[in-house]
Order: structure tokens, then sequence, then C-alpha cells
């Protein structure tokens, strides 16, 4: 690959060394797969100097990414997205200096377009022709984006009661939709039961390397957008946690080449009171997410995961960076996305806007304070969900 800084692919777990050909999955211990760079070589190729240069969007990051061959990229335009201040809503809350980050203007209107952009390029590299995932909605409609700019014959898994837009966004893509009674874990081993043995590619959550690489990015747009300095705290809903887990991976990769300035974010993982595995492991001073959770309840379809593949990695990035874990009730969002609304005239989406109110959470109980410079992030559109009614 030309231009391209990979050194390996590493075992999460073990630290093991991946080799064989890709395409690539999981490591051989079930642990997901991180990519590894020269990053004395990336320091010598690029410069905060030349990046201010580009054109924006993540592209620009390319030194950071597992880069092929020009003629592999497959993109929709993705723009950096930007930092949107909230200093009404803040205000209200006893907060002062709250901004959302907005990744509803990505392709199909999510954050999924960051990780399936670099994923879709690589499987493109590969000569992969088929891919399947299973999907809460947005991961699921991104691929069906990407994979049809590709050329690719695209399955997506979804739970029957996802939000109508992106299964609809999915089918006009070209996908193949699969509504699957149950939440994303049943659509998973829908998926296994249902593709062929052979001749596709499972794009699910941390089961493949590349997806961590786009949502890196969002960690070094922050990074960027302040000026290479961080802000004290981001608050993140996680699901999956891959864009958790990404950023903390783009900011380790960042300290290491001496680019920020100050201290590194505290990592919030938002979930809800219907399902919380990583806030129930993250108390209890684990490691691991134990069990699976039981009884999910809960219409936050983006956190609606019961034990995901990346446990360990999202709770090291909460433990290592001083964060922790909050969750709110299914009311609580309603409602907040509801004042956010009204007061700063900015839509949140279901997850954004419980992570807005896991903000609100952290300042009334002193686990942040009143001046920390925190971020929330508005992880899709939210027109891509059911409207609340007041």
């Amino acid at each position: 690959m030309n231009g391209c800084f990979v050194s390996h692919l590493e075992c999460a777990l073990t630290g093991e060394r991946h080799v064989g050909a890709p395409p690539y999955g999981y490591s051989t211990a079930g642990a997901p797969l991180l990519v590894r760079y020269d990053l004395d070589a990336v320091a010598g190729a690029v410069d905060k100097s030349m990046l201010a240069e580009r054109p924006t969007g993540l592209w620009r990051y390319r030194e950071f990414l597992p880069y092929p061959d020009r003629a592999d990229v497959v993109s929709l335009g993705e723009a950096t997205t930007p930092l949107v201040a909230l200093p009404a809503i803040a205000r209200r809350l006893g907060g002062m200096n709250l901004m959302a980050k907005d990744e509803g203007g990505l392709p199909t209107g999510s954050f999924k377009a960051r990780g399936m952009a670099i994923a879709i390029t690589m499987l493109k590299s590969f000569g992969v022709t088929d891919v399947a995932v299973p999907s809460a909605g947005n991961a699921g409609s991104a691929m069906a984006a990407y994979g049809a700019r590709a050329g690719m014959r695209c399955s997506v898994f979804v739970p029957e009661d996802a939000p109508e837009v992106t299964n609809r966004e999915a089918a006009l893509l070209g996908a193949k939709v699969y509504n699957v009674p149950g939440i994303i874990d049943a659509c998973g081993r829908a998926m296994m039961e249902t593709m062929p043995d052979d001749g596709w590619f499972d794009l699910s959550t941390l089961k493949e390397p590349y997806r961590i690489e786009g949502k890196k990015t969002m960690g070094l747009e922050l990074a960027e957008q302040g000026g290479w300095r961080l802000p004290d705290v981001i608050f993140y809903p996680t699901g999956g946690g891959t864009g958790l887990i990404g950023m903390w991976k783009a900011f380790a990769e960042l300290r290491e080449m001496g680019w920020l300035e100050g201290d590194l974010p505290r990592m919030v993982a938002v979930q809800t009171t219907g399902c919380a595995p990583i806030i129930k492991a993250f108390d209890a001073g684990l490691d691991e997410v134990p069990e699976p959770w039981e009884n999910v309840d809960t219409e936050v379809h983006g956190v609606r995961v019961r034990k995901a593949f990346g446990d360990r990695l999202i709770l090291s990035a909460l433990y290592e960076s001083g964060g922790f874990a909050i969750a709110v009730d299914d009311r609580e969002v309603h409602d907040m996305r509801i004042a956010c609304a009204r007061a700063d005239g900015f839509h949140l989406c279901p997850e954004g806007t419980a992570c807005l109110a896991a903000y609100a959470h952290a300042i009334n109980d002193g686990r942040i304070a009143k001046s920390d410079r925190a971020v929330i992030f508005n992880s899709a559109n939210g027109l891509k969900s059911p409207i609340p009614v007041n």
C-alpha cells in the first residue's frame, strides 16, 4: 500500500502480533485486533502545519490510517463535524463550558460513516465483494451506502423495532435487510445462521480491525479543533464502544508523537438504566463485563448491547483516563431532548441526549466541575429517530 505506516496488527488481549493473509477478523485469542503504526515514520511524514493546509474531512489524517492505494478509497464526502456550543442548556444544568460534537452531518447522518468508510475501503483493497453486519440501525445504513459505492453486496440484520428510517435507507441503498426479533445480539446470531458458510465478510463491531480506525478520527478532529488541547471530559454513548476505544487510541498515538498540550480527557461511558452492563462492571471495579445484561428495557437503540465484544477496552479507557460511567433513564432522555431543542435550538439524537443527561448528573453529584470543558457526542442526526412528543 502506498503511503501506509501500519507496522502490524496486535491482539488487544495478549499483545500477540497477528500473522496471516487479509482480510482480517479478530485474533486467535478471540479478542479485537488493533492496528499499530510506526509513529516515528508518521511524525516524519506529516506535521500540524501540513494538516492545516489540507481539505477538511477524515481523509486529511491519512498517515494515521491504514491508508491503501488511493484508487481503493471509498468516500462519500465525509466532512469534519462541528463542535456546537450549548450555552443555554449548560447554564440550566449548572455548567459553563459545554459543546456537542455533532456527527449528524456525515453520510447517512451518523458517526457510523467513519468506521464504514475505512472498513469498506480496506475490504475493497482486499477484494471482498460480500459483507454483512448486525446493527441497531445506523451501522447498517452506513455499510449499505459505502458497500454500494464499492460495488459490494450487503446484508443488514436489524431488530424489528429499529427506527424505520434506517431500515428503509439501507434497503434504498441496495442492501438486503433482515428484521430480527430481539436486539443486536439476536441479529448477530441470525446473521451467522442465515449467511452462507463462506464467501462473505463479517463487519460486526470490533470483530475486524478497521472500523475502529475510522472512529479514531473523531479524536483526531477533536484534538485539532481544540488547537491540540483536548477537553477536560468527554461523554460518549456506549453500546459497542468503538468510538470511545478509538478516541482513546487516537489520543495515545498523538501523545506518543508529542502533538498534544495538557492532560488527556476523562472518558465517560453513557448507557441507560435499562441496559447498563458497562456501568455495572465499572462500579464493581471489574476489567470486563462478566455476563450479558438481562431484561434489556430501553428505547435508546444505540446502547442496547448486552455485553460489548470490546468490553475490556472500554473499561480500560475509563480507568486509565480517570473517567467513569453513568446510566440515565429513558424519561430523562425524552425530557432533556425537548429541553435542549428549545433552549439552544439543537436537536440531539436519543444517544446524544443521554450524554447530556449524564452531564447533568455529573455536574449535580460533583464528578465534574462547573468550569470543566465538556464535550458530548451527538452520534446521529436527530431526525433519524422518532421525535419526542411533549
